[in-house]
């Protein structure tokens, strides 16, 4: 497949319904990270174009809210049989820009779709509670009121997956977004404005913005009429973010990574646990915020463990992801590239023992790309920085343990809480360690990746701020609880005064 799917030497902004070009006029290039081809050209707006946006989103939000929920349902519908339709051409372009392989893009589009019908179905739903007053002749009630205008800031590893955790609910509650995207990967919002527009949303419920962090989420976050920031991002402009949305009384939805482990106990299926340590941990490149990238693994199995992992990852097919016949793909950036390489060093120097990879691929096929071998190391110990930091590449290190108790502790001992996995065939483990484990998620079995989207997506510590992304605890980013009293009472009657 080439690049014959992509339309557009130049992108546009998507404002108030139309593709208008940036005030800035300035432009960077995105490249495929399989062969380093220039893909298209983003814009890099400035904070004009952010203003024109929000005001958009502002007056077309007012006119949105009116419109019945199971009304502004219909348009999601519409916005994941179009998805459906172009599922395959999606994936593709996906990948060109990303780098994952077609089957895990396909995957995440299909993501998109699922949510997108979920949502509809939130349109005629939205709940909110009924109870007894405590007066007589009064009735009383909760709903969902939108909160305006929503500001979502998206990464580059997910581009299309976790734009809809975020869109769909906010537009399907009565809001009106906008929208950065991460410069890495722009096409993938280019095509689902592009589904909206065809979709029938109301002009200025969606807007696109491209463009740097600094310049237009910044303006994003400051922004007195953007009433919520819903961001995925690093842990460090999360906090950045948090901060300066906490000062202005901004709602902010955090999810900024983790650290996660999968616990193999003696006890455990070591062929089943192998396969899942290499989805998880390989998968995506290792780039994506619940990768495995520590095996706690108990000590009377770890050897064996380690053989079934050298031997398994020899098989592992790397290069361009559209070859259907590779498993692993290339890296998205030079300075994801550096980033990995750094970490390697660190580990070496902490005295883990590097069993496979932890070098740079850039000889023959790989020469034009962003390629960097699976890499294992072993007997890491809990507190070394390659245990304890975001690496964000297909990077694991393996940490022997004695016992249950001591594998729990250890998974728990990082600043992240995202996801968590045990391999066991003990009941008894599996509750204790589902109640015990400090995170999110909590797999059985299974490998730390592989979300649904009708369940709640997100963690604790450091990789978030309480929020969930996607199932119906998604709309409690986008709405705010009102209380209404209906006294039909015809006098004045006086909570917690005019009780008997």
């Amino acid at each position: 497949m080439t690049k014959t799917l992509i339309q557009e030497e130049k992108l546009m902004n998507f404002i108030n319904g139309n593709w208008v070009n940036s005030s800035s006029n300035q432009f960077t290039e995105v490249k495929n990270p399989a062969n380093l081809e220039t893909l298209v050209q983003v814009p890099l707006s400035s904070e004009d174009d952010v203003n024109k946006a929000v005001q958009t989103a502002k007056e077309a939000q007012k006119e949105w809210a009116l419109v019945p929920a199971p009304q502004r349902a219909e348009v999601l519908y519409r916005v994941g049989m179009l998805m459906k339709e172009r599922k395959e051409d999606l994936s593709q372009i996906l990948t060109m820009e990303n780098g994952k392989v077609i089957e895990e893009a396909r995957g995440e589009v299909q993501e998109g779709i699922d949510m997108a019908f979920y949502m509809a179905g939130e349109g005629r739903r939205l709940f909110g509670q009924t109870t007894p007053s405590e007066l007589k002749d009064k009735f009383a009630m909760s709903v969902r009121a939108p909160v305006g205008v929503v500001g979502i800031i998206t990464p580059w590893n997910f581009p299309i997956a976790i734009a809809t955790w975020k869109s769909f609910p906010a537009i399907v509650a009565g809001n009106a977004v906008v929208w950065k995207p991460a410069t890495e990967t722009p096409l993938m919002a280019y095509e689902l404005a592009k589904i909206f527009e065809e979709s029938g949303l109301p002009k200025g419920v969606l807007n696109v913005v491209f463009g740097s962090g600094s310049k237009v989420g910044n303006t994003m976050v400051h922004h007195k009429d953007i009433r919520v920031i819903s961001f995925t991002g690093s842990n460090d402009v999360g906090r950045t973010i948090a901060a300066k949305c906490g000062e202005q009384l901004k709602k902010v939805s955090l999810e900024m990574g983790g650290k996660n482990a999968v616990i193999v106990m003696d006890d455990a299926d070591l062929s089943l646990a192998t396969e899942g340590i290499l989805w998880s941990a390989f998968g995506t490149s290792g780039q994506r915020c619940t990768a495995c990238s520590r095996v706690i693994v108990h000590e009377d199995v770890k050897e064996r463990l380690e053989e079934r992992l050298l031997s398994e990852m020899e098989k592992l097919t790397i290069g361009n992801g559209l070859d259907e016949t590779n498993k692993v793909g290339p890296i998205i950036n030079k300075d994801g590239l550096e980033k990995i390489q750094n970490y390697i060093k660190i580990g070496q120097d902490e005295g883990a023992k590097l069993l496979a990879g932890g070098y740079v691929l850039n000889n023959g096929e790989y020469a034009d790309g962003n390629y960097f071998a699976p890499t294992l190391f072993t007997d890491a110990t809990p507190e070394m920085k390659i245990a304890q930091e975001e690496i964000f590449g297909p990077v694991v290190s393996l940490i022997p343990v004695k016992s249950f108790e001591e594998a729990i502790e250890v998974n728990n001992g990082v600043e992240y809480g995202l996801s968590s996995s045990v391999f066991t065939r003990d009941v008894n483990r599996v509750f204790a360690a589902q109640r015990d484990l400090d995170t999110g998620i909590v797999y059985v079995n299974a490998g730390t990746t592989g979300a649904e989207i009708h369940l709640p997506f997100g963690g604790t510590k450091g990789t978030g701020n309480g929020h969930r992304d996607s199932g119906v605890a998604a709309l409690d980013v986008f709405t705010e609880w009102k209380a209404v009293y209906v006294d039909y009472s015809g006098k004045l009657q006086r909570a917690q005064i005019d009780v008997e």
